[in-house]
């Protein structure tokens, strides 16, 4: 990375980040931010294979999705009132 533009405020942040001594320089910021990031990301991806697996796990047993569920309770109760 040849030149990186921050807006103001992420600017200010950096170096104060820097100013505290809590970095040695912006790339030090810059590179703990990506590394955030980059772990946020394998997170996300982590979390959204969990998910596809559940969906096929249910397609594959058979699991009734919440519509079906909220339907099935729908008809119950009008069969319930409808009974009365």
């Amino acid at each position: 990375m040849d030149n990186v533009t921050l807006p103001p405020e992420l600017e200010r942040f950096a170096e104060e980040a820097v100013a505290s001594g809590r970095y040695h320089d912006i790339g030090e910021v810059l590179a703990a931010g990506l590394s955030l990031l980059q772990r946020a990301e394998a997170a996300r991806a982590e979390f959204i294979a969990s998910l596809e697996e559940a969906e096929a796990e249910a397609e594959r047993e058979g699991w009734h999705g919440l519509e079906e569920v909220m339907a099935e309770g729908d008809r119950i109760i009008a069969a319930k009132r409808n009974a009365a």
